[in-house]
């Protein structure tokens, strides 16, 4: 049914919520003064950083940005690569099927958040924020992995965890797979649903 994978990263191939919003919340509590709890800053999963700032109105977001990649560094012994994924990802190279991501994170944070995990050698194409002006929920970045893969959008797969990512695939044209294991938004439209990341080989 389909012939490329392609996937988000945070909360689709790794766990990196608590690092990223414990890493927010020290950043917003030294910038404004202000304490947010998890759940407030829930929107910031997903979109580029500076985008997640821009929200939340902070004035010197370079400033505020440098901070949060440097404090991500004191909690990356929280990220985890979810269990089952690089079954899949092994699985679906065996079966000689393209994977790639589409990614919010910049090239700079893929390295150092991403590639001491091991997954790149399964990933044949990549696209970071800083490869396309617009952003997830825009189907830009999708877009473009086409033209880089030469991938068709009716036999692609974009499998993700949030509301940017759905909605990202259906202005591409592009099938969206829900990410449960990941997913804050458990009622999100989607093409398919996976409970589990081996649910994904099913339909290949």
């Amino acid at each position: 049914m389909y012939a490329t994978v392609i996937f988000d990263v945070d909360g689709t191939l790794i766990d990196t919520e608590q690092a990223i919003l414990l890493a927010l919340q020290r950043v917003l509590s030294e910038s404004c003064q202000k304490q947010y709890t998890c759940e407030e800053l829930h929107f910031a999963l997903g979109i580029p950083g500076m985008a997640a700032l821009e929200k939340l109105s902070i004035r010197n977001k370079e400033q505020a940005l440098a901070k949060w990649d440097n404090y991500m560094n004191d909690y990356f012994h929280t990220i985890t690569v979810f269990t089952g994924i690089e079954t899949v990802l092994s699985e679906l190279g065996a079966r000689h099927i393209p994977t790639g991501i589409v990614t919010s994170k910049t090239k700079a944070e893929l390295t150092k958040d991403f590639i001491p995990f091991g997954l790149m050698k399964y990933l044949s194409f990549i696209v970071c924020a800083d490869d396309t002006a617009k952003h997830k929920p825009h189907p830009e970045p999708l877009l473009k992995y086409l033209e880089l893969s030469g991938a068709r959008p009716e036999t692609a797969l974009y499998i993700g965890d949030t509301a940017y990512d759905q909605r990202c695939a259906g202005q591409a044209g592009i099938d969206f797979g829900l990410a449960l294991w990941g997913s804050k938004t458990p009622d999100l439209p989607a093409t398919h649903i996976f409970q589990k990341p081996h649910e994904i080989l099913t339909l290949l």
